[in-house]
């Protein structure tokens, strides 16, 4: 008599994430790289500013620099004792004078406010007059006030996006120490994989199908910033699975696969990478993609994901994205959801975590995709994002849901 398998538990989305940012210890080693080419990387010290931005005074309009002693009625005409532009520094002003002055100028020593020109009309041969009473301080900006000497510009464990490169090069770094790039090994498994290119679509034998896996992966973990060693398309058996595993072990932080973390008769990830470290199976509170597996091999972690592939793509972007961040010692991970409206009904409530494919409406709300399969990859790209259903919950036209884009799960 055969004896029945016991099911694994599902273990919540949160509880499965925790457990492996928990085993995701920062890489050791740094890269030093221009500011020019440090876009999406994670800086591995403190940006602290050597100086004041702006470092002084400035004018933030075209105008005329004065003392507001000076003007004490519109109309006031004063002689214009000198000109400033940007990149120049004035001469303290004069009292009973204005200074022509333009918009990043230096504000001369004395001057306490700006008129804008627009309220300023030249008076031949060299005088202006002043159609309206300045404040003090007006149209100025304070040095400082952007940033402060001695400030953490921007922290360790940032990321950075084209604002933080400049504002690294407003303070005058033109090199940036950042995390290294993770090594990942990516591979795919199943004889019933065909790579597009090498078999027309009217040769495709029965059974087989095009491997759209792989170019999803490999291009999130392109945009994480990982250096990707693709290594095809294995074959199932165990030999060439375990020779595989041992030679991206070798020079990889993390291996990743599609596919075959199950425990078919043709499913040899797992007695694979038990014969050269360790493998936990889990089955994830979420739908799609329960299937997921973290393990080690060597020295380098494990990950393998599910093979249909918005079950692949969905929990790559919720457990594998955070982990790899991780890697490189970014602390906050967590995709961010908004509250949104539903322009739909989902009246079947289910015991999985449900990330459903969804899009805003041009009228507001988001409007849902009609076949919410984990086989069907066209969700996603009709797509811009999912809707985090909670367990056992129902959805009505109207309701308030949370809303993740894609935007935020794949960059």
């Amino acid at each position: 008599m055969s004896m029945m398998m016991k099911k694994s538990p599902l273990k919540p989305l949160d509880d499965a994430l925790a457990e492996l940012l928990a085993h995701a210890a920062p890489l050791a080693g740094t890269d030093t790289v221009a500011t020019f080419d440090a876009d999406g990387r994670v800086l591995a010290q403190d940006c602290v500013s050597a100086l004041h931005v702006p470092p002084q005074d400035n004018s933030s309009m075209d105008g005329y620099a004065v003392r507001c002693a000076d003007v004490a009625a519109p109309g006031t005409v004063l002689p214009v004792s000198q000109r400033i532009a940007a990149g120049s520094a004035g001469e303290p002003l004069a009292a009973g004078t204005a200074a022509r002055i333009f918009t990043g100028a230096p504000v001369p020593q004395g001057a306490d406010a700006i008129l804008m020109q627009e309220d300023c009309e030249p008076v031949e041969p060299a005088s202006v007059r002043l159609n309206a009473v300045p404040q003090p301080g007006q149209w100025i900006r304070r040095a400082g006030e952007d940033i402060t000497r001695g400030a953490v510009v921007l922290a360790a464990g940032t990321r950075l996006s084209p604002a933080e490169l400049g504002l690294a090069a407003s303070i005058g770094l033109h090199q940036l120490s950042v995390a290294r790039r993770p090594r990942v090994a990516l591979f795919s498994t199943g004889d019933e994989l065909v790579m597009p290119g090498d078999v027309p679509p009217e040769q495709m034998r029965p059974g087989a199908i095009y491997n759209s896996n792989r170019f999803f992966l490999r291009a999130m973990l392109l945009r994480l910033g990982c250096e990707v060693t693709d290594f095809g398309i294995v074959p199932d058996r165990r030999d060439a699975t375990v020779a595989a595993l041992r030679d991206a072990s070798s020079a990889h932080d993390l291996i990743l696969t599609s596919g075959g973390v199950s425990v078919g008769e043709e499913d040899h990830i797992k007695p694979a990478v038990e014969s050269l470290g360790r493998l936990d199976l889990w089955q994830i509170a979420m739908k799609p993609g329960k299937p997921f597996a973290y393990g080690t091999v060597g020295n380098a972690h494990f990950m393998g994901l599910p093979g249909n592939p918005v079950s692949s793509f969905l929990t790559f972007a919720l457990l594998v994205r955070p982990f790899l961040l991780r890697l490189q010692g970014v602390q906050e991970v967590a995709p961010k959801s908004i509250a949104a409206t539903a322009r739909f009904d989902w009246p079947k409530a289910d015991k999985r975590r449900e990330f459903l494919r969804v899009r805003r409406h041009p009228e507001g709300g988001l409007e849902l995709f009609n076949n919410q399969s984990s086989g069907v990859l066209t969700s996603a790209a009709w797509g811009d994002g999912v809707v985090d259903n909670p367990v056992g919950q129902t959805i009505a036209a109207g309701d308030t849901v949370q809303y993740i884009a894609f935007s935020d799960l794949i960059s």
